[in-house]
């Protein structure tokens, strides 16, 4: 307490003050609820054991005098005694909590296919579309973490590179386009391998690389399992998505309206590869909702360390309640020996 008196304030009493501690020693309270039973069990037996006169006297005495009443105000300054030395004992404590929280985050390179067939639309509107938009959710929901966006066709080159400001990521993405790159063909090497070269001078503990792409290997000058050795060098893991299935998948219109189909070829078996080298995941995405399943199973596997440190500063009020605890006491011992206590009982 800042001041020595302030025990004598009577918003110690006041219940919203009362729910705001925290007790040590709950239980003490409870005992509280015992105080007028054992008032009502002494009363009991000293009623049956002290002795009795009977007195006659005039009917003018029989006039009913309430200052007989006086005689209960030393119980009642020893029950408030007994209540709050109860109080006191329980241990009533304010704590006051300081939670100071970092964060270490990681650091992601979305490595997204734009070549022509990623205008399939096996997915709706398209698997490009999709994938955008699902890329988008997925930066949205990490904060803490330091994202890039590498793009690939043909040839491969560095969108955005690694930064905290969402919405820059967020703008590029909404801008992908097949149309960035115009050389045909699918880099998933050179795109790997530009990724590599964002991240290998980044100093997070964690390095990821999220590849999404929907075809072979059949374009660029680096060969894929090179890239994804070297990606392991330096302690970058790939979690590749294989977007799309083999068959027959709808592209676009004929000259009549109608729905054209393609024939799609896929082979995951480099994906998969990727995948493995790297410690990471293959998934397969068949359809949107697999889809959205897979980011939400990237976004639970690769979490931002959150570190927490707590500091708590508990201050007894005991003293108080002592106190006035102690001043009934006091009543009670002046009061007793008055002539407050002297009245004749009925």
């Amino acid at each position: 307490m800042k001041d020595n008196w302030e025990w004598l304030s009577l918003r110690w009493f006041d219940p919203e003050v009362l729910r705001s501690f925290s007790w040590q020693e709950p239980w003490i309270i409870y005992l509280i609820y015992a105080l007028p039973f054992m008032f009502f069990f002494r009363w009991l037996i000293w009623y049956r054991l002290s002795k009795k006169l009977d007195i006659a006297l005039p009917e003018a005495y029989y006039k009913k005098d309430y200052t007989v009443w006086l005689r209960h105000i030393p119980t009642g300054f020893f029950m408030l005694f007994l209540v709050l030395l109860l109080v006191a004992a329980a241990r009533p404590q304010l704590t006051n909590e300081r939670v100071e929280q970092w964060t270490e985050g990681i650091d992601i390179i979305l490595l997204i296919d734009i070549s022509e067939s990623m205008l399939y639309e096996d997915f709706k509107p398209n698997r490009l579309e999709v994938a955008k938009a699902l890329s988008m959710d997925f930066v949205e929901n990490r904060p803490n973490d330091r994202i890039g966006i590498v793009i690939f066709s043909g040839e491969a080159y560095s969108l955005a590179p690694l930064t905290g400001d969402k919405q820059l990521i967020l703008n590029y993405l909404d801008e992908l386009s097949t149309k960035m790159i115009t050389v045909p063909g699918t880099a998933i090497g050179s795109g790997l391998a530009v990724a590599i070269n964002r991240m290998r001078e980044s100093k997070s503990n964690s390095k990821v690389v999220i590849l999404l792409g929907d075809g072979d290997n059949n374009a660029g000058n680096v060969d894929p399992i090179t890239a994804a050795n070297l990606a392991k060098t330096f302690d970058i893991k790939v979690h590749s998505v294989a977007i799309g299935t083999d068959g027959q998948v709808p592209f676009g219109k004929d000259i009549f309206g109608r729905t054209r189909y393609l024939e799609n070829t896929f082979d995951e078996t480099t994906l998969r590869e990727i995948a493995q080298i790297t410690k990471g995941e293959f998934y397969q995405a068949a359809n949107e909702a697999e889809f959205k399943d897979i980011f939400q199973k990237l976004d639970e596997l690769e979490k931002t360390e959150v570190f927490e440190n707590r500091y708590k500063d508990t201050k007894d009020y005991y003293r108080v309640y002592l106190y006035w605890a102690l001043c009934f006491f006091g009543l009670w011992m002046l009061s007793k020996s008055s002539f407050m206590n002297n009245f004749m009982e009925d």
